[in-house]
């Protein structure tokens, strides 16, 4: 019989290393490539939330007033959205409008406007531009332009009655 000879073999250290090896570059790879999707993920959400957002809050003002008085107006040089509504017998109004880098909001008695300025509303949220059209009978399209220059567009459809104008 042949007595087993002790080798040192090399193979025997280095193979369980190179597994290893591989393993955690395996690994490295895969953490590299999640934290860089959740970073495009986190930047996609930031600039998406001022434009859409505004838009959001424009679109639930509209569907609270929606008593077919909503219109388009001029608020002191800003282009802006008018809701009326009566409250205690007295007519009011609700102007939303872009002013200064900010959407902003202004609850008045009716036929005061003249009486404010444009930085007198409630600041909402920054937007660099605010347009609204009157698309079709119906149908408000709005577009907002937030701070990084992403531009979100809506259309809103006014059901119990037409936009009013004012003048």
């Amino acid at each position: 019989m042949r007595k087993p000879v002790a080798k040192n073999r090399q193979i025997d250290f280095i193979f369980p290393v190179m597994i290893f090896f591989a393993f955690t570059m395996s690994a490295l790879i895969v953490i590299l490539f999640a934290a860089q999707v959740y970073q495009h993920t986190v930047e996609d959400a930031a600039m998406n939330y001022n434009a859409n957002t505004s838009l959001a809050y424009i679109r639930e003002k509209v569907h609270q007033h929606d008593n077919g008085r909503i219109g388009i107006t001029d608020f002191n040089g800003c282009q802006a959205i008018v809701m009326k509504e009566e409250l205690a017998d007295e007519t009011y109004a609700t102007y939303i409008y872009a002013s200064d880098g900010t959407l902003r909001e202004l609850f008045i008695k009716d036929g005061t406007k003249d009486n404010f300025s444009p930085s007198s509303g409630q600041a909402i949220l920054d937007v660099q531009e605010f347009s609204v059209v009157n698309e079709r009978d119906r149908v408000l399209f709005f577009t907002c332009t937030d701070d990084d220059g992403l531009t979100a567009s809506a259309r809103v459809g006014v059901y119990a009655g037409k936009i009013i104008t004012e003048d």
